[in-house]
């Protein structure tokens, strides 16, 4: 039996996910934006010593590619907010901040190609599918361990084979994910028209398409912001596993640059722990960036949701932003699966937890005023 679709926004946190939420370890910043920037310089010293900071510095300029743009998504926010905090400056590193056209796969080509040296993926299945096609890139951190892609449907839709024979649009393939949930319920993939729209999600309500691929993070609240129904369909409902906010480089210049990767890591794990608690001063780093205008309080609630979302899915003895390879495998299998993959490959050198389990004591950021 299809599980119900839930209307109007996103739902909300399952009971078993909203009481790791609570209980899950929150790390808090111990000084304020103003106070971290004049306080980095001198406290660097204690993390970072002269040797590992001519080492950092040594590198020259780090390029960091968002997802998409300077959306305040987790592994974007806290780039941009570790750049205005004076945090990458703490630890030596000067980071170049690029933003993304939410073509993830382009951008693990630059990274691959050592155009750029660091970008955000959506999920670890991108890892995978970036080195299919050639990509060399490798997780160093998945910050999300549930799905992040959400199918959003008409009203009239009231079960997912409801679908077969109508038209799909996603922003550039089908998340793994989604597809493995109408496979999951008994979809007939094929005889759906699987077509590219972009970003507006008033295609929609318009019934230029019946089904749209989406973040959960993202369309659910400007589907509701323009005062449109809809359904929301999640693909843990039907046993899926997934992930988002991936953080990936080039395994190459990782090994040349260990101290680059771990800092790097070290600078966005402080940001994600100060921007918790200060979401509207993150989100407004970003806006400033942002040439084209920047609506302000839809980033804040993307930020609050994927935040939120990030420590409801990591256990209270994981640090934020941990690999598990059990739970990649798992979602790995779903690309076999739908065929977008003929064989798993293995796991262990697309994915290196060292870089970031380097930087915490248990599951505490490792910083100067700790």
């Amino acid at each position: 039996m299809s599980t119900p679709p839930h209307h109007h926004r996103p739902r909300p946190l399952r009971p078993a996910l909203a009481t790791a939420a609570a209980s899950a370890l929150l790390l808090t910043a111990a000084c304020g934006g103003e106070q971290a920037q004049e306080e980095a310089p001198e406290a660097a010293a204690v993390v970072v010593d002269d040797e590992r900071c001519e080492t950092n510095k040594a590198a020259g300029t780090v390029t960091y590619i968002t997802g998409y743009q300077y959306q305040a998504s987790v592994s974007i926010l806290e780039a941009i907010a570790a750049d205005a905090l004076g945090y990458f400056e703490a630890v030596c590193l000067d980071v170049e901040i690029q933003p993304g056209s939410g073509d993830t796969i382009g951008n693990s080509q630059l990274v691959s190609a050592g155009t750029a040296h660091f970008t955000s993926l959506g999920n670890e299945a991108e890892v995978l599918q970036a080195n299919e096609a050639g990509h060399e890139v490798i997780g160093v951190a998945t910050y999300g361990h549930v799905p992040i892609a959400t199918l959003l449907t008409g009203t009239d839709i009231g079960e997912l084979k409801d679908l077969e024979g109508k038209t799909l649009g996603h922003k550039g393939m089908l998340p793994a994910p989604l597809e493995a949930m109408l496979v999951a319920d008994g979809v007939d993939v094929d005889s759906m028209e699987i077509v590219e729209v972009g970003y507006d999600p008033s295609v929609l309500p318009r019934d230029q398409v019946q089904a749209l691929t989406g973040f959960r993070s993202n369309e659910p609240f400007l589907l509701a912001d323009m005062g449109e129904e809809y359904n929301e369909w999640l693909p843990e409902d039907y046993g899926v596993v997934g992930s988002f906010g991936v953080m990936a480089t080039n395994p190459e210049w990782a090994e040349e640059n260990p101290t680059v990767v771990e800092d790097f890591l070290r600078a966005l794990a402080r940001s994600f722990d100060y921007c918790q608690d200060n979401g509207e001063e993150c989100v407004g780093y970003a806006a400033e960036l942002d040439e084209a205008g920047y609506d302000v309080e839809h980033n804040l609630r993307v930020w609050n949701t994927e935040h939120e979302l990030v420590n409801a899915s990591t256990p209270d003895d994981a640090v934020v932003g941990y690999i598990d390879l059990n739970l990649t495998e798992a979602e790995g299998e779903t690309l076999v699966d739908n065929g977008q993959l003929d064989k798993l490959p293995s796991l262990e050198p697309l994915f290196e937890p060292r870089y970031l389990q380097a930087v915490h004591v248990a599951t505490e950021v490792s910083w100067p005023d700790q």
